[in-house]
């Protein structure tokens, strides 16, 4: 029997016989990573020249604060009795200790330049091993705060001892002593002049340790970039962020502001990173553009 082709498969076969093979496509050239950049907030703080005199601004006051009070000594210390309360303020009696004044390290006395970067370059959020490691290797890679040296020096000369107590971990002390040192912030000695997170049972709270910096110095001056810095009531969880503010503007503590007590901008991280909308703006400010005629 005969077998019969089509016309139309002998031409779809010839195609196929004489069709040139495609051509290789040519690799895509690799997209480069988009470089990272630093937050708004981080470009303001560790990068603009108003952040800078903002700081050595804050920083003059504080050295002519402690000075003005090394030379009149005061009475009584800034640092708050147990249990005072904005509606019953106590603070605690100096009598004859010598003067002190208490500083937060981290974005106080030292900006973390070299963690805050390494996070940022890696997109990567907060992590509690990778800033342990921090606190033991960055010893020259935190810079001190601009006038901070100054202001320093200023306050040791008239007498005040420097005291840091920063939430820093104690199983990390020497690293942390070499980073303040290396920054030029002064040579500290751990449950001497510098006190940590770890030192008593009140974790992160820095009361207990205030108390106990108290029993030998009085306190002419709490310095920090975090109201935890200045009173652990300031931090009380049912605190929303406006009832927080209202408390700071409560007669007995809206005086101390820059009277003994003084936080440090730090829009970077914190409890101050916090509110909603309506926290933020409240209602009696709302405006909208005005219609189009």
């Amino acid at each position: 029997m005969k077998r019969y082709i089509l016309p139309a498969a002998l031409a779809l076969l010839a195609a196929c016989q004489t069709a040139p093979a495609p051509a290789p496509t040519a690799p895509e050239a690799p997209v480069a990573a988009e470089a990272p950049s630093p937050t708004a907030s981080q470009q303001w703080l560790y990068g603009s020249a108003e952040a800078r005199i903002a700081m050595v601004q804050e920083w003059n006051a504080i050295a002519a604060y402690v000075e003005a009070k090394a030379a009149a000594r005061p009475n009584a210390s800034v640092v708050l009795a147990p249990r005072a309360t904005a509606d019953a303020p106590e603070f605690l009696p100096c009598g004859d200790k010598p003067l002190a004044a208490v500083f937060d390290a981290d974005e106080t006395l030292i900006w973390n330049l070299g963690v805050t970067a390494e996070r940022q370059r890696k997109g990567e959020a907060f992590d509690p091993a990778v800033w342990a490691d921090w606190e033991r290797t960055g010893a020259g890679k935190a810079v001190a705060i601009p006038g901070a040296l100054d202001g320093l020096a200023r306050i040791r000369a008239a007498g005040v001892e420097v005291i840091v107590n920063t939430n820093r971990g104690h199983d990390t002390a020497e690293g942390n002593a070499a980073t303040l040192s290396a920054a030029g912030i002064g040579n500290f000695v751990h449950g001497s002049n510098l006190f940590l997170r770890g030192d008593d049972d009140q974790g992160s709270g820095k009361d207990g340790r205030r108390a106990t910096i108290s029993e030998t110095y009085c306190v002419v001056a709490l310095v920090g970039d975090q109201l935890g810095d200045i009173a652990d009531l300031f931090n009380a969880k049912t605190l929303t962020p406006p009832a927080r503010k209202a408390l700071t503007a409560s007669p007995a503590f809206d005086q101390m502001w820059g009277n003994g007590w003084f936080i440090l901008a730090n829009p970077v991280y914190g409890p101050s990173i916090a509110g909603s909308m309506d926290d933020v703006f409240p209602a009696d400010t709302y405006w909208e553009p005005s219609a189009p005629d």
